[in-house]
């Protein structure tokens, strides 16, 4: 059951509630943008997102064809394809921008001028992405759906669900392993405090995934966590089986997991970045510079619980955690 609807951004209101009729560039001539993306074309995960994206725009007053032409360009789950996709985006000279997080760090190689709003990973700052939150500096900004401690705290939800976890790994897909290692960093400190160990299982592929978690499984106090992004999306189903068929506890960052099986997940909500994010697009094409929108982080979590896997896994979920949830699938 859905409880309360939950993501919040840091200053939405001023940064959300830009009203259609602000000073600007004319709407009278065709804008061009480009959106790159990490994922395949028709990963369902993607489409929604996507949508949540054009939907923004057209609210906005952007129509396709109209007063918007776009160029998409997907890598496939394949970081080689990357740095081609995001240079053939800047060949077309658009007029900002729009990619994932894995397509900014391509992008910010090729071009210094061309705005370009993200979407989703870690600390931008850390990444060298932008100089500050408050104040980008360059031509990137957008919106971080990983923030500090988000690490320490799907650690924490994942060790009251199963206390006896104390061998930790987490997997995630190489091509996302930018983000992964920052989080694989705060991951292992928040597990020493509590004397467990953290490792890292990155993974292309269902055999890999199935290699890892039987190795995870060669004890019983393994615990899983997922680091969303490509094989981990593409092969969710996989992960899923795998970890029941190891009865091995895991936590992901988003509710298709939990809804698909999964035991937990702990994260925000990708479609309210993406919506903002298009808002920031639309600012650009105004006339605003992406070096005065700060970047966004989100401030407000969603944690997901299926009774059912916890059943299955002979683990009781307590009251306290119960009460938390924002949504309980039984």
């Amino acid at each position: 059951m859905r409880r309360r609807e939950f993501v919040t951004l840091l200053g939405g209101a001023a940064v959300l509630g830009c009203p259609r009729g602000a000073p600007g560039q004319p709407r009278d001539r065709m804008r061009r943008i480009g959106v790159i993306s990490y994922e395949n074309e028709n990963d369902a995960d993607e489409r929604e997102l996507r949508d949540q994206f054009t939907a923004r725009l057209r609210e906005l007053g952007w129509i396709e064809g109209s007063n918007l032409h776009t160029d998409y360009r997907f890598a496939g789950n394949e970081a080689r394809n990357m740095r081609d996709h995001a240079k053939e985006l800047v060949d077309l000279r658009p007029d900002v921008i729009f990619a994932g997080y894995q397509a900014v760090i391509a992008l910010k190689t090729i071009t210094t001028t061309i705005p370009i709003v993200f979407a989703g990973g870690p600390d931008p700052v850390a990444a060298g992405l932008v100089a500050s939150l408050a104040q980008p500096g360059g031509n990137v900004t957008g919106f971080s759906n990983n923030p500090p401690l988000i690490a320490t705290k799907r650690l924490q939800v994942l060790k009251e669900i199963a206390p006896l976890a104390t061998r930790i790994a987490l997997m995630y897909h190489p091509g996302y392993s930018s983000g992964a290692l920052q989080f694989l960093a705060e991951l292992q400190a928040a597990a020493l405090s509590i004397n467990a160990e953290a490792k890292g299982a990155a993974v292309h592929n269902p055999a890999e995934i199935e290699d890892a978690l039987a190795a995870l499984a060669v004890t019983p106090d393994g615990g899983l966590i997922v680091y969303a992004g490509g094989s981990t999306f593409a092969y969710l189903d996989k992960i899923i089986a795998s970890a029941a068929k190891h009865n091995i506890p895991a936590i992901y960052r988003d509710r298709d997991y939990v809804v698909a099986g999964g035991l937990a997940s702990y994260g925000t909500d990708g479609r309210e970045s993406y919506r903002g994010a298009a808002t920031y697009v639309d600012r650009i094409l105004r006339g605003a510079k992406p070096s005065d929108l700060p970047v966004q982080q989100a401030t407000t979590f969603n944690l997901v619980l299926n009774l059912k896997t916890a059943k299955a896994l002979g683990l009781t979920v307590s009251d306290a955690l119960l009460a938390r949830a924002d949504e309980v699938i039984e």
